[in-house]
């Protein structure tokens, strides 16, 4: 087939269809479900049972968390403050052991039930739970870098927003403050977007290819033309979960206005239900990432052979 015949296909030209089809194929997202809440209700259980524990061994003023505004935002940052300085030591004991064990076990888990949905989207794929986990281990070294990252710069938010103002005498100005943390928080969602797409395609390309996981991460780098597509995908999903959080905020909200005769029980209710409504959600745009990366290569392969023919 001649170059010129050949139309080259956009990242999310087809995305509309893939959506459709995994919408069709409700097994994807429930498996998807399944292995993530596999771990994430245990370890929400562990961390709650844990939380709980400092709270109670802490001696926190509840009536002055109670009585916390935005319009005394001198008194609203001591109380915090000292809460806080209560709250932090206890906490950073428990993470020293919490975190890393949650961290392997996500790992694992997470490694095994991505080799199940992507045998589930493609059953030739080859499936290799062991190099998944090592590249797993990578994606999340990376992941907590760039959380890391994160906090420093909320670190600086804090500095210039709340310290400084305060060092010289000056309430602490709190729309600064949340200024920058939004634009940070937007900043890094997109800079790990873009920047996160080797590691996302490179678990596929070990099933796809049988290969190890330093050959597949490698790999993952070389993909020509095909790499800006995968970007692509990766920013369509950023958005996408910006906009699951900013309608499961909207939803959150939308009872307020009723909280005068909405009982306690049913706002708790109706809090669960968006939380849940937004994980589902969630799923399934993971599903649907795998499912878009799988076609867009294999279409991006077909088309080399047959422009090399």
């Amino acid at each position: 087939m001649a170059l010129e015949s050949v139309t080259p296909l956009r990242g999310t030209q087809s995305f509309v269809h893939i959506l459709t089809a995994c919408w069709k194929r409700p097994s994807l997202t429930a498996l998807e479900v399944l292995w993530r809440w596999a771990f994430g209700a245990p370890a929400l259980a562990l961390m709650a049972y844990e939380a709980l524990g400092i709270w109670r061994g802490a001696q926190v003023d509840t009536t002055a968390l109670k009585q916390i505004s935005l319009l005394d935002p001198m008194s609203a940052a001591a109380t915090l403050t000292d809460v806080s300085t209560q709250l932090l030591p206890p906490m950073l004991r428990v993470a020293e052991w919490l975190v890393p064990l949650l961290l392997v076990v996500w790992i694992v888990v997470s490694s095994f039930g991505r080799v199940a949905v992507l045998r589930r989207v493609d059953a030739q794929l080859h499936a290799r739970p062991g190099t998944l986990i090592l590249l797993q281990s990578v994606r999340v070294t990376a992941l907590a870098g760039s959380f890391a990252l994160w906090f420093e710069l909320l670190q600086m938010a804090t500095q210039v927003a709340v310290k400084l103002p305060i060092s010289a005498g000056h309430e602490p100005n709190l729309v600064l403050y949340c200024a920058i943390v939004i634009v940070a928080t937007l900043g890094m969602f997109t800079l790990w977007a873009v920047l996160s797409w080797a590691l996302s395609i490179a678990p596929l390309l070990a099933m796809l290819n049988n290969l190890g996981a330093r050959a597949s991460l490698a790999a993952s780098f070389r993909l020509g033309s095909l790499r800006s597509k995968l970007i692509e995908i990766n920013l369509v999903m950023g958005i996408v979960k910006i906009a699951l959080i900013v309608l499961a905020m909207v939803f959150s909200a939308s009872p307020l206005p009723f909280e005068s005769v909405a009982t306690p029980q049913f706002m708790a209710w109706w809090y669960a239900g968006v939380t849940v409504l937004y994980l589902v959600a969630s799923d399934f745009f993971h599903v649907a990432r795998l499912v878009a990366y799988l076609k867009l290569w294999k279409s991006y392969n077909r088309d080399e052979l047959h422009i090399r023919s």
